[in-house]
């Protein structure tokens, strides 16, 4: 009896939505469509003043006229192109599980682990050779026999199925994937790593895969995903003389540090002035380190800027290495690229809306030992931080433009024609993306510069950035590095200190012997703090997008209400029983798979305990460690003392984004070694989820019970807390009923939630012993 009243309010609201709205943007035609926003924004809406320039462009709502079918984002119109299997008809949105068929697919030290997988669940043809690329990057300085035999099976089984394969020494993987063409914009690119959302800085959809996805891409040319919730981030501004791409990703990741994009896929954009003022190479390292700030992908748009660097590309290909471009980078490609571009629609929905003004913004620094502590500059100069090494090495910045930048530190302040050397007791260690790279930083001189200041090359590759070869840091050290990772024990001791920050600042504080800057920055006129927010950037768009969001939140609470009223007088019992019914919706259980998992909770009190916490780096690449092995060091960068604190059978609790940071799948496995049945925590980081599932680790989260553990387990009054701690607490997860039961101690409060499904088909993953085996057991079948 109330459907009718509820639809005339809905409608008489939204119509008073696009009135204010009217009113709001100064005389916009009435046909506009609504667009939706910040739909799973958990954080507060910051506000802030932006320029005077910004309120003056006020991007125009589009016409519901050039509206032929749902909106889509960048992200979801590329999926759209790579997912096979879909119904005629079907728009891909966020939320939507896919088969996708990815454009390429990377692999690199990991490849013949993978191989492994390949040819154990029966596969002996790989689908399609020309998906496939290997590049071996990471342990490039190992020589140990077991090192080169590996790297020998990985050639011979390239070769043997017709691979592109790069060898150690020719360059970091995610490199060889950009300049030779296989990140191709707007195409579906992943790689069993987790930085493979740097491709993103060239308009390639560029996301991480896991071992066990490789080799079902090897066997099938396909794999799963999930579309994630996707973030726009609205650039506005210019980068001021002084600040670089890394500065950007450096403050973004400090500044929006809430987990406030994880699991999401991120689209970058901004008005054709302020992406002018992004190169690709800076493009690259913001897009490179999207995974640090949480997020699953990092795209940029397919604009002028990429355009032009895509033409120089194909130029020098036609002119100098015309074979070697194997059509790779060709103008025809690059015609059809843009007489065919792909941009996001107007009124696309994003789950939310973030803007970073970069006119604001100076040079930054991350750490100690964390991207989302990030400090200006200017304030860590002042508490002169003595230095024992520096580093410019990785996928992220040592680019030709980066070493580049660094050799200008030293030229500037050579006295007749002598570069000065680095600091007494710093040692600078430099290795370039790829050997192209080096060519060309060699051919500018800028290669020799930086050896004549007495830096110490390595050998293209992931080396100290992995925790792998020469230069790591030594208990008690503080090291800067132009890098993406400093994650407490990843370079080295777990008792040393790792800072990240641009190449220049890198440089100058090599130079120096402290964290320091050159001093190029030129603070703008005016400026005296970092202009962030939610929404655009554009104060009178965001504030009808606020009007519109205030206007969906009263247009629910209507429906709940009237929704109430029809149940409690229309005497629905049906409805009720039904909504009974629901609550208590029973998932299939299996024949053999426990019903009830239970245990002792040993809670580990962090947030973002990452994959080099839970199982170091430095074991990643041994692919004979032992289940013993395995265990012993499981959460050793974390808490040493973990192995002596957690037993089998214990429940694993930790606090949110557990299991961020790399794509190794011994995170997973290693919990398992240590016979550990179950990992609760707040938030999971995706790939860690992935893992977990691909190999047969239960994992639930219970925010709740993150809370609860910490209000009764608090510091002591100087701030110091347990590491690992045995509570005494008692957890039942009921699969049947997805609930889990709290006992808080013998004789304490118990109290229920209920939590996600583990449907069936996951089930049966894990009964297998994870996807390998379950992928196995249906070939034979």
């Amino acid at each position: 009896m109330f459907a009718p009243v509820r639809r005339s309010l809905a409608l008489a609201a939204s119509r008073g939505g696009r009135q204010v709205l009217l009113s709001a943007r100064s005389q916009r035609p009435l046909s506009i469509p609504r667009v939706r926003t910040a739909a799973y924004s958990t954080t507060p809406r910051l506000r802030q003043e932006a320029f005077h320039s910004q309120l003056e462009n006020a991007a125009p709502l589009p016409s519901a006229k050039s509206a032929t079918q749902t909106p889509q984002t960048l992200t979801e119109k590329i999926v759209q192109r790579y997912s096979v299997g879909l119904a005629p008809g079907k728009t891909v949105k966020s939320g939507d599980y896919v088969t996708l068929a990815p454009h390429h697919c990377m692999t690199h030290d990991n490849s013949w682990p993978v191989a492994m997988k390949f040819m154990s669940i029966g596969a002996s043809k790989i689908h399609d050779n020309r998906q496939v690329v290997m590049t071996l990057d990471h342990d490039v300085q190992n020589k140990s026999e077991a090192n080169l035999k590996k790297y020998r099976q990985i050639e011979e089984f390239a070769g043997k199925h017709g691979v592109d394969f790069y060898p150690a020494g020719r360059g970091i993987g995610h490199q060889i994937m950009v300049e030779e063409g296989y990140a191709w914009p707007g195409t579906v690119t992943v790689a069993s790593d987790s930085h493979s959302n740097m491709y993103g800085g060239v308009g390639c959809l560029g996301t991480p895969m896991v071992r066990t996805d490789a080799a079902s891409i090897w066997a099938t040319g396909r794999t799963w995903w999930q579309i994630p919730p996707i973030a726009k981030v609205t650039l506005t501004g210019i980068l001021p003389p002084g600040v670089t791409g890394k500065d950007v990703i450096v403050a973004l990741c400090g500044l929006f540090n809430n987990d406030d994009v994880l699991n999401h896929a991120i689209e970058f954009t901004g008005s054709e002035e302020t992406m002018r003022s992004l190169s690709i190479d800076d493009r690259l390292a913001i897009a490179n380190m999207t995974t640090e700030w949480g997020a699953l992908s990092g795209l940029f748009p397919i604009d002028s800027v990429l355009q032009q660097w895509l033409r120089a590309k194909a130029t020098t290909a036609a002119m100098f290495n015309p074979e070697a471009a194997k059509g790779k980078f060709t103008h025809e490609k690059i015609d059809d690229l843009i007489n065919n571009q792909l941009r996001a629609d107007p009124g696309a929905t994003y789950a939310k809306s973030l803007y970073l003004n970069l006119s604001t913004l100076s040079p930054f620094v991350a750490g100690p030992n964390s991207v989302k502590v990030a400090t200006p500059l200017k304030d860590l100069e002042a508490q002169d931080i003595k230095l024992n090494k520096a580093y410019l090495v990785s996928c992220t910045n040592s680019r030709a433009s980066d070493i580049a930048a660094a050799a200008n530190v030293f030229r500037e302040v050579a006295k007749d024609g002598v570069i000065p050397k680095v600091a007494e007791g710093v040692k600078f260690y430099i290795a370039a993306a790829s050997t192209l790279e080096q060519a060309a930083a060699e051919e500018a001189g800028d290669w020799q510069v930086l050896l004549a200041a007495g830096a110490e090359p390595l050998p293209s590759g992931c080396g100290p950035c992995i925790g792998l070869g020469t230069g790591l840091l030594e208990p008690g050290e503080v090291g800067i590095s132009a890098s993406n990772r400093n994650f407490k024990g990843r370079m080295g001791s777990t008792d040393a200190k790792a800072y990240l920050a641009s190449p220049e600042v890198v440089a100058a504080s090599a130079l120096k012997g402290k964290i320091a800057g050159p001093g190029w920055y030129q603070k703008p006129e005016g400026v005296e703090k970092v202009i962030i927010g939610e929404g655009n950037g554009d104060v009178v768009q965001d504030k009808a997008m606020s009007i519109e969001e205030a206007l969906d939140k009263l247009i629910a609470q209507a429906d709940s209400m009237i929704a109430s009223a029809e149940k409690e007088f229309s005497g629905d019992e049906a409805a009720a029983a039904e909504s009974a019914a629901e609550a208590e919706t029973l998932t299939e259980i299996l024949p053999g798979f426990p019903e009830k998992i239970e245990g002792e909770i040993v809670f580990c009190d962090a947030d973002n305990i990452n994959t080099d916490g839970i199982y170091p780096g430095k074991y990643t690449y041994q692919d004979n460690v032992t289940t013993e092995k395995m265990a012993e060091v499981c959460m050793e960068n974390y808490d040493k003392e973990f192995g002596q604190v957690a037993k089998e059978g214990d429940i694993l609790v930790s606090g949110f984004n557990f299991g961020c940071g790399s794509s190794r799948e011994q995170a997973a496995t290693a919990i398992l070694a240590k016979k550990i049945p179950l990992v609760v925590s707040g938030s999971f980081g995706n790939i860690f989820s992935r893992n977990s599932i691909n190999n047969a680790l239960m994992g639930v989260e219970v925010p709740r019970l993150v809370q609860r553990l910490r209000e009764t387990f608090k510091a002591d009054g100087e701030g110091n807390k347990v590491l690992t701690r045995r509570t005494g607490w008692k957890l039942v997860w009921d699969v049947r009923r997805s609930k889990v039961t709290v006992t808080e101690g013998e004789g304490g409060q118990q109290w229920s939630q209920k939590v996600g499904e583990l449907p069936p088909n996951v089930q049966e993953i894990i009964a297998r012993g994870g996807l390998e085996k379950w992928v196995k057991s249906q070939i034979e079948a």
